[in-house]
């Protein structure tokens, strides 16, 4: 395990990992899983933080009490999934708190030559923190569970010309249904998302009305992400849940609703507007205004006058 700036560590190799977690070696060099409520799993030795190489699904079974949801905590006890992408950093505290359930590490070379090697990381939720977890109803246990038990047979039994595609069809199962559930946790919390899609407006209205835009340039998805303590690919996806759009393009939106109140209010230039709504070159600002409105900004002044 490689040390990094004295506190972060990296694991580039399954046997690496279970040895730091005392377990037995791995059944395969590329994929494992981990039945985190056996008795010969310890977690202790694992740094507090660390980094790796491999895509990781953790589920934990008993996950219950509150969890912070931008500025609400939500109750829940159902349990729930976290995934993790290569070179993404896992703190133990956070992550590895319960240790009851299954976790499946992937190394990327294992799904080389299959579809899901380019697909997987169109997955939102390998870059949604770990406090956006995907909660699961009994019923939804009931879909998943069985594809980490389908994995963990096939790993244990005796491995031919067909188990890779095997277990890489569960595992693309269960990508695809978590991506689905995740759409239904939108839609269950619609009132909580709809107060975060009131307070993300708001923050776009003091940031442009206090003309912050000329200090510190256009708002981008990680500052009103951050705002509102969410990651940004939960943002995006919770707003496109909400409004069909995601969080750049609701920027881009209010860019141009600016821009039209000074096309058609002001005197101000093309160049002037730009820099004042945070361009650092007009012709960017014109470019984005006529891919939006199909008319350049001299040429809604002109139309609006």
């Amino acid at each position: 395990m490689e040390k990094k700036d004295g506190r972060l560590f990296r694991y580039s190799s399954l046997p690496e990992l279970h040895r730091m977690l005392g377990l037995p070696g791995p059944l395969h060099p590329l994929v494992t899983l981990i039945d985190t409520s056996a008795k010969a799993f310890d977690d202790i030795h694992l740094p507090e933080s660390h980094t790796s190489d491999f895509y990781k699904i953790s589920y934990k079974k008993e996950l219950t009490g509150e969890l912070r949801y931008g500025q609400h905590q939500y109750r829940f006890d159902q349990g729930g999934l976290f995934f993790v992408a290569p070179n993404q950093v896992t703190s133990r505290g956070i992550a590895n708190e319960q240790h009851s359930g299954y976790t499946l590490i992937i190394h990327p070379d294992f799904l080389l030559g299959y579809p899901l090697a380019r697909r997987i990381r169109q997955y939102g939720f390998f870059s949604y923190d770990a406090n956006e977890a995907l909660h699961l109803s009994d019923k939804e246990k009931e879909t998943v569970l069985p594809l980490f038990r389908n994995i963990a047979e096939e790993l244990h039994g005796k491995l031919d010309d067909f188990s890779q595609d095997v277990i890489i069809s569960q595992v693309e199962s269960l990508l695809n249904y978590s991506n689905r559930f995740y759409k239904r946790q939108f839609l269950t919390r619609k009132a909580l998302n709809t107060t975060l899609l009131q307070q993300f407006e708001s923050i776009l209205d003091d940031y442009f009305n206090d003309e912050k835009t000329l200090l510190k340039g256009i708002p981008t998805v990680r500052f009103l992400a951050d705002n509102l303590h969410l990651s940004p690919g939960y943002l995006s996806d919770m707003l496109r849940s909400l409004t069909g759009q995601n969080a750049q393009q609701h920027i881009q939106s209010r860019v141009i609703e600016k821009a039209k109140e000074k096309l058609s209010s002001t005197d101000l230039s093309v160049s002037e507007i730009a820099y004042e709504l945070g361009f650092d070159h007009s012709q960017s600002f014109s470019r984005l205004f006529k891919s939006k409105t199909s008319l350049s900004p001299l040429e809604f002044r002109q139309s609006f006058n």
